[in-house]
């Protein structure tokens, strides 16, 4: 079932599943994207404030997308997302977490200038194991309203 503009309701909670976090993905993605040394050293990363190899914050936003996508977006009429309030990385991923992703719905506005759309407020979240939350964001996205 499709879920449209007209279907989200203001504190509903949506849970979007989790994923392994593995040392090879954060070294692969930092390889690329990211090449600190505490994302791509393991031995490296002892020496910094983190103590250990972490995941680097943009990882921990890309597996939050993919965990969006298969969870909600995939089954709505999602138009994109007129961007972000807050990003922030709260604390470390590291090697072996598994990370569980939520969206939360705090506000639903009809657009005042095109009525087949509506934008949602959100906050998501991103939390390991120990229900610690290592990513916080707040942003729009938007959504096509049902058809008529």
């Amino acid at each position: 079932m499709i879920k449209y503009f007209e279907d989200f309701v203001v504190g509903e909670e949506i849970e979007l599943g989790s994923v392994e976090v593995t040392q090879e993905a954060i070294i692969e993605f930092a390889e690329q994207f990211d090449p600190q040394p505490f994302h791509v050293d393991a031995e490296a990363a002892r020496g910094t404030p983190f103590g250990g190899l972490i995941a680097s914050g943009w990882h921990t936003c890309a597996l939050y997308m993919r965990l969006l996508y298969d969870g909600m977006i995939r089954e709505s009429s999602s138009q994109g997302s007129s961007g972000m309030e807050e990003l922030r990385w709260l604390a470390p991923v590291r090697p072996g977490d598994t990370l569980r992703a939520r969206y939360v719905v705090l506000d639903a506005q009809p657009s005042s200038t095109k009525p087949n759309r509506g934008t949602v407020m959100f906050r998501s979240e991103m939390l390991n194991q120990d229900d610690v939350v290592v990513l916080r964001m707040v942003g729009r996205g938007l959504y096509g309203t049902r058809p008529t």
